[in-house]
């Protein structure tokens, strides 16, 4: 499918969607807000794909004329990255304020480079965070920190998302796309089952109580343990080679 708002390349197991507006600075328009969970869901159901690399500076709609065209997909998008069967990377190389922080947030792993800036700036401008930003935050950085950004709506540097929890790696710029591609492979080399159950576990969980989770997690296991893959990776192991995992 070909995209107006967005590039999609696909690569040896890794697919890369990249927002492309440059001559309007990648902001979010109503066009773009259709074409990304659309971009995901094509990603989500492509088996040949094992990691996906989300990346392009996002900046906050704020144009109240798109205000309904931009809210019917939004649900859309975050379900389509948390519900996605492989690992997410959110690789920010810029401002992701509001609404973009948010989808952000929705990503299982998010690395920055120094020049990135991160901000709930909604209330700035009489608004709630919304992508998920009233859920996702407090969940990752704790409620009276969580507030104080939604509350503030200041916006902050990578190295302060950093210490928050909120990103996993700070990198300079010009090391922000290798350092990307080189945890995408990693994850794409990954056995995909496995990806796909951790993910669906610790996500789940949030929502379990402990002996709930724990259930979840032992019938998770015990599929697992009859697929082919781990008894790749254990022959692997054994005869100290790298495993090749086919997702059975």
């Amino acid at each position: 499918m070909n995209y107006e708002t967005l590039l999609l390349k696909k690569e040896a197991g890794i697919a890369t969607i990249t927002l492309n507006r440059p001559d309007k600075m990648n902001a979010l328009s109503p066009k773009m807000v259709h074409e990304i969970p659309q971009a995901l869901e094509d990603v989500g159901q492509d088996k040949s794909v094992r990691c996906v690399v989300l990346t392009g500076a996002i900046f906050t709609m704020t144009n109240p004329a798109d205000i309904k065209e931009f809210f019917g997909p939004v649900t859309r998008t975050v379900m389509a990255i948390r519900n996605m069967p492989k690992a997410v990377i959110a690789s920010i190389n810029g401002p992701a304020v509001g609404g973009s922080m948010n989808m952000v947030l929705s990503c299982d792993i998010i690395i920055a480079s120094e020049a990135a800036r991160f901000g709930e700036v909604f209330v700035n401008i009489g608004l709630q965070p919304d992508y998920g930003g009233t859920y996702l935050l407090p969940r990752l950085i704790g409620m009276g920190k969580a507030m104080e950004l939604i509350l503030t709506g200041r916006v902050f540097d990578a190295r302060e998302a950093e210490r928050l929890g909120l990103v996993s790696q700070v990198v300079a710029p010009d090391k922000l796309e290798s350092t990307t591609q080189q945890l995408a492979r990693k994850l794409a080399d990954a056995p995909p089952l496995a990806v796909a159950a951790a993910k669906t576990s610790v996500y789940q969980g949030l929502t379990m109580n402990l002996s709930t989770a724990l259930e979840a997690e032992c019938r998770a296991q015990s599929m697992l343990f009859l697929t082919e893959d781990m008894k790749e990776g254990i022959k692997a192991f054994l005869e100290k080679r790298k495993p090749q995992f086919k997702g059975r």
